[in-house]
């Protein structure tokens, strides 16, 4: 249809002194949306103001979906995951399709806050919407795994990893957590099978070196723990996991023999 559009415009002579039309509210919305996700990544507080305003005159929930991005940017996770979930709900009394991946953001930053359990409600409500695929829905049944591990309930947050894994199976993440999963459930072979795709698809990531050393140690093999956790060290130094490493190895310190 726009192509026919087009044709059809070309096809007329435009007046010598055309006056440009003014934009559609649609179209003056998606540029106003533009340039508050990216004000949110380069000045997040001037998104911050820049949304509020523009929520406070009837911007709905573009509005408050990028005003959550700005709390995000800015780490303040819990107002974060409020303006996703209003954002949510309004897209939803909208019928708009974007709902699932508001709920999806909110349920992401609901993590972020330590609250799982409302994580897990935000998440099941993406999943329920029915318009994620592919990798898009695999990255939200991963989320909602680590919500279900939050809470405790492995069992079911292995029913969502596996998911995840089918719908997004290039994504070394998922197989890493698929591995520290299988190991604290000590499945073992699981848990070696896992890390090593995550090592396959990241060979240079400091964590899948450190989960390669937490399975050895798992299994009683000190040596190769340790080798895995220096090489968690050595690629990253200054990394969550390479502090972890130098953490777990303190589990094979021996005391120095006596005089």
């Amino acid at each position: 249809m726009m192509i026919l559009l087009l044709l059809a415009q070309s096809a007329v002579q435009a007046p010598a002194a055309a006056t440009p039309a003014p934009p559609s509210v649609a179209e003056s919305a998606a540029a106003r949306y533009d340039q508050c996700v990216d004000l949110a990544t380069d000045d997040p507080q001037s998104a911050v103001d820049l949304a509020s305003q523009w929520r406070s005159k009837g911007g709905g929930f573009i509005a408050r979906q990028c005003l959550g991005l700005a709390y995000s940017h800015q780490q303040k996770w819990t107002p974060a995951a409020e303006e996703f979930t209003a954002a949510a709900q309004e897209a939803e009394v909208a019928r708009d399709s974007h709902a699932a991946q508001y709920w999806a953001q909110a349920g992401n930053a609901w993590i972020a806050t330590g609250q799982p359990t409302k994580a897990r409600a935000a998440l099941d409500a993406a999943l329920a919407a029915g318009t994620l695929a592919g990798l898009e829905r695999g990255e939200v049944q991963f989320d909602r795994a680590r919500a279900f591990v939050a809470i405790g309930d492995l069992d079911s947050a292995r029913a969502d990893i596996d998911k995840a894994i089918e719908l997004a199976p290039a994504d070394p993440l998922i197989w890493l957590a698929s591995a520290a999963l299988a190991r604290r459930m000590e499945d073992l072979p699981r848990a070696r099978k896992d890390v090593a795709e995550a090592f396959r698809l990241s060979a240079d990531d400091s964590s899948v070196y450190l989960e390669i050393g937490n399975i050895a140690a798992l299994a009683g093999d000190e040596a190769g723990a340790r080798s895995a956790w220096n090489d968690a060290i050595r690629i990253a130094p200054s990394s969550p996991a390479a502090e972890s490493a130098r953490t777990a190895m303190q589990q094979f310190a021996t005391d120095p023999p006596k005089p």
